[in-house]
């Protein structure tokens, strides 16, 4: 199949996704998740396949969703509220199919993982990240809102209330490993071959009882009604992104005309004053 914003690789009983926009640290743009749902369908489905590992191509894993505006100006509010909910229904079911997936998923990161990103890292099994790695959740600083709100399950309320409040996205790879986020730090050369040792690990195991074992270990967060309060979560973070603001207008106006770096620049010269 022919990707253009990942690849997808083999490596006996390993799937290898490897996030694939480096020039725009690999942004999760709309069809990296299509291409990345259909990728997720191939290692199902390959009997060869026991372990899913992601990673990121360049400088970092993945800066989170990508922020371009994709606006049509021919919809209407309804429409655009309808196509709003749609597309972040659809990033969460991304998020979620990591989750979910029968098979064990591990992510390999490495510099940034931010936003969505790292919901999908703290979405998988197992979580290796780099030294001088940075994590962070900073949506509230650009008016917007969490996906997938998995981090109170992940690290507590308090840690995630912290991060999530405050949008610190300098959070290191020894603070995130301390609070639960990863589960071990490495040497960034040893990132790779870490992973494919972890995951080859697990590949040698009964099969069965991994699975199974995963089964358990989610249903016990399941039984607690997990699903429903990240959907109650997600209904929230729908009302973020559609009330616009003085900041997320403003924002959102010097995103459009100047792009991404002049709108973050103006958000950290506010937060200075």
């Amino acid at each position: 199949m022919g990707f253009t914003t990942i690849i997808y690789e083999t490596e006996g009983p390993l799937a290898w996704i490897t996030l694939n926009r480096p020039d725009k640290l690999n942004a999760i743009s709309k069809p990296m998740v299509a291409e990345l749902n259909a990728a997720l369908d191939l290692a199902l489905q390959d009997e060869q396949v026991r372990v899913i590992l992601i990673k990121g191509e360049g400088r970092a894993f993945s800066a989170g969703f990508d922020l371009e505006l994709d606006s049509d100006s021919k919809l209407t509010p309804e429409q655009e509220l309808g196509a709003l909910k749609q597309e972040l229904y659809t990033d969460f079911d991304l998020i979620m199919r990591f989750w979910d997936s029968p098979k064990p998923t591990i992510a390999a990161v490495h510099t940034y993982c931010l936003g969505g990103a790292l919901e999908i890292a703290i979405a998988c099994d197992l979580t290796l990240a780099a030294t001088g790695c940075r994590f962070g959740e900073p949506e509230v600083k650009f008016g917007s809102g969490i996906v997938a709100l998995l981090l109170p399950y992940v690290c507590g309320p308090k840690r995630a209330k912290e991060m999530l409040l405050t949008g610190n996205d300098h959070i290191s790879s020894e603070q995130a490993e301390a609070w639960g986020l990863v589960n071990r730090v490495v040497a960034a050369a040893d990132l790779v071959d870490e992973a494919r040792s972890v995951a080859r690990e697990i590949a040698g195991n009964d099969q069965l009882a991994v699975r199974l074992t995963k089964q358990a270990v989610n249903r016990c967060y399941e039984i607690g009604r997990m699903r429903e309060a990240l959907k109650q979560a997600l209904e929230l973070n729908i009302v973020i992104e559609s009330t616009e603001t003085e900041e997320s207008r403003t924002f959102n106006e010097i995103l459009k005309k100047e792009g991404a770096k002049a709108a973050f620049a103006w958000r950290d010269r506010r937060q200075s004053h």
